[in-house]
């Protein structure tokens, strides 16, 4: 295992009926920034709640965030922020609503263009204090200090991690979690999956107490999230769901182990350059990376095979098919074809990774563009 430093100050308040406490942790004086996204916190009963217990605070709202936040409307939000003094900023609704809220956070004390935060990667200094009400369960964002944010005008994906905006509490309550679209159901495990499958699936380092924590998750995604899509009222399952989506990148699971994260990156480009959701890219990208680099990560592909998945023998080629085949159980196509998208949509997105200087991924460094099309073109 390798060296490592940990800490996560996020405070969790887990169950229903938890957004009450809030108010006790947000000063009494404080401006606050209730930023949240296209309206549905008003009809799972987040915006209510959430009001109800900043009742006493001074509270200025701000809505419109994109389901992939993008700069320029926050920094509308920005503006919104320096006009008025915010104190505090609070998001109510999923990880992009939290990723806002993050970077919002971190531009307001940054002393500069906010966008070299995202593209230069300048250091974040400080930041506003951030809390989180979540109603989607899928980023993790809630209790990690990291944020990606889309710039319309350039076709940008980018994303910059901080320990000044990782929340100070995140409210899991599963009950807002019952009213989701099948879609956002299945993107968000998707999404969860896949964050620990970045972390866990590279090569092994006698690391097995990390190994056996991320395969828990995995284990219990594969096993609840059919459920959620089946019964989709059922309270306790939500709660599965969200806990795992938390665990899978609130930074334990990560530690002392090497990490690859190439699915992302190259899954951020498509959704830049073609409007795919994040969780859509990474069903699409995941499994075909695999394939292409499976003598690489034969060894853990084959214990996540037999560990995970139940087979009898270690089986690497079946395990990715195993993969795949769970998240078309959860509705997410893996082709772009499921997406309307030929192979002449590679280029586009292999430009656009040059352009962004994402020419040495994964866990050895050795995913350069010319392999991610070779990856895109089998994933077609």
């Amino acid at each position: 295992m390798q060296n490592f430093v940990y800490k996560n100050a996020t405070e969790i308040l887990f169950g229903a009926g938890q957004t009450a406490n809030i108010a006790e942790r947000i000063p009494a004086d404080a401006t606050v920034l209730m930023l949240y996204g296209g309206g549905s916190i008003k009809h799972n009963g987040a915006y209510d709640q959430a009001l109800a217990a900043l009742a006493n605070h001074n509270v200025i709202e701000f809505g419109g965030v994109e389901a992939n936040p993008t700069y320029e409307t926050l920094m509308q939000a920005l503006d919104v922020v320096r006009d008025e003094a915010v104190d505090f900023i609070l998001a109510v609704g999923g990880g992009s609503v939290g990723d806002g809220a993050k970077f919002i956070a971190a531009a307001a004390q940054f002393n500069g263009e906010p966008w070299d935060i995202l593209e230069q990667g300048a250091a974040v200094l400080s930041a506003l204090p951030v809390g989180v009400v979540l109603t989607l369960p899928a980023t993790g964002t809630e209790s990690n200090g990291n944020s990606v944010i889309t710039r319309v005008g350039t076709q940008q994906k980018l994303g910059f991690g901080s320990p000044h905006v990782r929340p100070q509490f995140a409210v899991l309550d599963p009950s807002f979690t019952l009213t989701l679209p099948v879609r956002q159901v299945g993107n968000g495990v998707v999404d969860a999956f896949v964050h620990v499958i970045e972390q866990y699936l590279t090569y092994p380092t006698n690391a097995p107490l990390q190994d056996r924590f991320a395969e828990s998750i995995l284990s219990t995604l594969i096993e609840e999230g059919p459920k959620a899509l089946a019964t989709p009222d059922d309270y306790a399952v939500r709660a599965n769901i969200m806990w795992c989506a938390c665990m899978a990148l609130n930074g334990l699971i990560g530690q002392g182990v090497p990490q690859d994260w190439s699915t992302h990156m190259i899954g951020h480009e498509v959704t830049a350059v073609h409007g795919l959701d994040h969780a859509q890219t990474l069903a699409v990208v995941l499994p075909a990376l695999l394939r292409v680099k499976i003598d690489q990560k034969r060894a853990k592909l084959e214990q996540l095979g037999q560990r995970v998945f139940g087979m009898p023998a270690p089986d690497a080629a079946a395990t990715i098919d195993a993969i795949q085949a769970f998240f078309e159980r959860m509705g997410v196509p893996t082709r772009l074809a499921g997406y309307d998208l030929d192979r002449s949509a590679v280029k586009p997105v292999i430009d656009s990774l040059e352009k962004n200087g994402m020419l040495a991924l994964g866990e050895h460094g050795d995913i350069t563009p010319a392999v991610a099309t070779q990856i895109l073109e089998l994933s077609s």
